[in-house]
C-alpha cells in the first residue's frame, strides 16, 4: 500500500511538472509515513512542505495542487485531506486491507520481500572471535545479530555473503599454543608453574590430552631449559606480558618449528572445529571462513603496504613505517610495520579489507564488539586510501550481553576460563529463545539476558508469547478438521472476488486492528533492513502476537455462519504467515504445537 501511494504521488508530481506548475528540474524524495493517530488518516505525506520553499508557493496551496492530481476516491482510497501547514493525509478504505489479506495468502513466504537491494552484493563479516577458546554468550549476541541482519538484507533483495575472519595468526594464538603445551607437560608428570597470562579453561586440558595420547612424551622438554633465566611473571613482581612473550620465544626454540607448529595447529583446529559446530547448531552458517594467516603466506600484507606506499600514504619514522590515517579522518597516524620489521595487526586488517574490495562487493558490513569502537576510524581511513568509497564500509558495534539468573549476575572471564559458553546457553534455554533475546535490543545497547525469563512459559517471555500465537493459529485449523472434515481449509482455492466478499465480514475492532498491523509487515522489513536493526522486527512480531491473542479471545473463529467463518480463517492464516515469515528472518522456528 505504501508503494502504491508512492507511485500515485510520483505521478501527481510529474503531472504538475508537465503542466508547468512546478519546474521540471526539481527532484524530491517523496516521504510517506504511517500516521500515529488514525483520526489523521492511515498515511501522511509532507511533499508539499518539502517543495514549497523551492517552488516559492505556500505549502497548503501546493498541497491542494498535488491533491487535485491524486485519485480522490477509488477502491483503496476513501478520502484525502490537507491538514496543518500542508500535510496530505490519506484515508484508506476497508477494501485496501481486505486486498492485503488476499495478497498475503497469495505471496505466502514471499510476503514482505522487496527489490530494494536487487543487483547489489553485501558481505557481512561477523563473530570472527579469536580461536583461543569456545564461543561464549557475548559472541552469541554477535552471531544472532549478524545472521538476522543477513537474512533481512536477503529478504529485501541483496545478494548476501557471510564471512568469518579467522584470527589464526598473531600473539593470542601463540599464547594458546604455550598454554596447551604447558598442560601437556603436566600430563607428562611435570609440575609446571602456569603463567598468569595463559589460557586456563578446561578446554585447554582437553586439547593437551589429545596431544599426550598422540605423542606420549615425545614433545616433553626439561623444565629447567624452559624456565631458566626468564623474566619474572606478574605474581613475582614482573610484567605478565613480557613474561609470556619470553616464554613463547623459549618454547619455539626448544620445540623447533615443526613441533611447535604441530602444537599450535592442534589448538587451532580443535577450537575452530568447536566454533563451527556451535554456530551451525545455533543456525548460523557461513559462505567462507577466511584465514588471517593466508594473508601472510600469499604476500597480501606486503602487497597492500606497497600499494599504500606507492600512493604516498606511508612514511618512515624511527625505523617504523606509518600510515597517514590522520589525513583520512583518524585521530592520529598508525604504525603498520614496526622498527623490528614485523607487521602490526592493523597491517593484516588493511590487507584483509583490500581483499574484500577486490572481490567486488558493493557493501562491506563489519560487525564488531563495542570494545573495537576506537578501531573504526583507522579502518575507514584504510578503505579510503585503498580506493573504496566512504559509504562502502559499514561498521556496526555489538554491546556485551550480561547473563542473569534471577537477580544474580554471572561473572565471566575468557582468560581464566570462567564463562558461560554459547553451547551451554543454547542447551539451557534453546536456540530459539537465545536468538530472539539477543536481537530484541539495538545492537549497540547493553543487553541483560535473564535465563529464568527465557525459559519461562509465560506472556512475559517474548519468544514464547510470539511462538504461542503461531501455534494458536495452527490449532484453529486442527480443530476445523476435527469438527468439520468437509470444511474448506485451502482458502487460496477461493477466487479473489470470493475472498474479498467474505473478508467484508471483518468489522470487529480486533479484526480491523490486526489487518492494519499485518499490512505494515513489508514496511517493517524494509525499515529494519535499511537501518540494520533486526530488533524492529521483534517488536513488530510481539505486536502481531498481542493483537492475534486479543482477536482470538474476543471473537469465535469457527462460527456457524460460513462467510464469517471463512473470513476469520483467512485472517488467521494471514497472521500465521506473517508470524512465520518474521520468525524465519530472525532465525527462530514457528512451532505448530506448544
Amino acid at each position: 500500500m505504501k508503494q502504491y501511494l508512492h507511485t500515485q504521488f510520483t505521478q501527481a508530481l510529474t503531472q504538475l511538472q508537465n503542466s508547468g506548475l512546478i519546474p521540471k528540474d526539481i527532484t524530491c524524495e517523496i516521504q510517506i509515513e504511517r500516521t500515529r493517530d488514525s483520526r489523521h488518516g492511515d498515511f501522511a505525506c509532507n511533499l508539499a512542505m518539502l517543495l514549497a520553499k523551492i517552488v516559492g508557493t505556500r505549502p497548503r496551496e501546493l498541497a491542494q495542487l498535488i491533491v487535485q492530481q491524486l485519485p480522490s476516491q477509488n477502491e483503496v482510497i476513501a478520502k484525502i485531506d490537507i491538514a496543518g501547514p500542508g500535510f496530505i493525509n490519506v484515508f484508506l478504505t476497508p477494501q485496501a486491507y481486505f486486498q492485503n489479506i488476499s495478497h498475503i495468502l497469495t505471496e505466502k513466504e514471499n510476503y514482505g520481500c522487496s527489490q530494494l537491494g536487487v543487483g547489489k552484493s553485501v558481505m557481512v563479516e561477523f563473530v570472527s572471535a579469536n580461536p583461543t577458546g569456545p564461543l561464549h554468550v557475548g559472541h552469541g549476541r554477535g552471531a544472532a545479530y549478524g545472521d538476522a541482519l543477513g537474512n533481512l538484507l536477503a529478504v529485501v533483495g541483496y545478494q548476501v555473503y557471510r564471512e568469518y575472519y579467522v584470527n589464526d595468526a598473531g600473539r593470542q594464538m601463540d599464547i594458546l599454543a604455550i598454554s596447551v603445551w604447558l598442560r601437556y607437560l603436566e600430563l607428562c608428570g611435570e609440575s609446571v608453574k602456569f603463567p598468569n597470562n595463559g589460557y586456563q579453561g578446561d578446554y585447554v586440558w582437553d586439547i593437551a590430552a589429545n596431544l599426550h595420547r598422540e605423542h606420549v612424551s615425545a614433545l616433553q622438554r626439561p623444565l629447567v631449559d624452559i624456565f631458566n633465566q626468564l623474566p619474572l611473571d606478574e605474581e613475582d613482581g614482573g610484567d605478565k606480558e613480557i613474561y609470556i612473550d619470553a616464554l613463547i620465544e623459549r618454547s619455539k626454540q626448544l620445540l623447533g618449528e615443526v613441533a611447535y607448529r604441530h602444537v599450535f595447529n592442534e589448538g587451532l583446529e580443535v577450537i575452530l572445529t568447536d566454533i563451527r559446530h556451535d554456530l551451525e547448531q545455533f543456525g548460523v552458517v557461513y559462505d567462507n571462513w577466511f584465514s588471517e594467516a593466508s594473508l601472510t603466506t600469499q604476500q597480501a600484507v606486503q602487497t597492500a603496504i606497497q600499494r599504500l606506499q606507492a600512493q604516498g600514504h606511508l612514511y618512515e619514522k624511527d625505523g617504523a613505517w606509518w600510515f597517514r590515517s590522520s589525513e583520512l579522518g583518524d585521530e592520529k597516524d598508525r604504525v603498520i610495520v614496526r622498527d623490528n620489521g614485523l607487521y602490526t595487526y592493523f597491517a593484516s586488517d588493511i590487507a584483509y579489507h583490500l581483499n574484500k574490495l577486490e572481490r567486488g562487493f558493493d557493501v562491506l558490513i563489519n560487525i564488531w564488539g563495542a570494545d573495537h569502537h576506537g578501531y573504526m576510524a583507522r579502518v575507514k581511513a584504510a578503505i579510503a586510501a585503498l580506493g573504496g568509497k566512504p559509504t562502502q564500509l559499514v561498521i556496526l558495534l555489538v554491546q556485551f550481553a550480561t547473563l542473569y539468573i534471577g537477580k544474580e549476575r554471572l561473572q565471566m572471564s575468557t582468560r581464566s576460563g570462567e564463562f558461560v559458553t554459547l553451547r551451554e546457553l543454547r542447551k539451557e534455554v534453546g536456540a530459539d529463545a537465545a536468538r530472539f533475546f539477543y536481537v530484541q535490543r539495538r545492537s549497540e545497547q547493553h543487553l541483560n539476558f535473564d535465563l529464568e525469563l527465557a525459559k519461562s512459559q509465560s506472556i512475559d517471555n517474548p519468544v514464547y508469547y510470539v511462538q504461542y500465537a503461531h501455534a494458536r493459529t495452527v490449532s484453529v485449523f486442527r480443530r476445523l478438521i476435527e469438527t468439520s472434515p468437509t470444511g474448506i481449509t485451502d482458502l487460496t482455492a477461493l477466487s479473489l472476488e470470493a475472498q474479498l466478499a467474505k473478508l467484508e465480514q471483518l468489522t470487529a475492532p480486533q479484526e480491523q486492528t490486526l489487518m492494519v498491523t499485518l499490512s505494515r509487515y513489508p514496511e517493517v522489513i524494509e525499515n529494519a533492513a535499511c537501518s540494520y536493526e533486526p530488533h524492529q522486527l521483534t517488536y513488530y512480531l510481539r505486536e502481531v502476537a498481542q493483537q492475534f491473542h486479543a482477536f482470538y479471545d474476543a471473537q469465535r473463529i469457527l462460527v456457524e455462519e460460513e462467510d464469517l467463518r471463512l473470513a476469520r480463517l483467512m485472517l488467521t492464516v494471514a497472521t500465521q504467515q506473517v508470524l512465520r515469515n518474521g520468525l524465519s528472518v530472525i532465525g527462530v522456528t514457528a512451532p505448530e504445537v506448544m
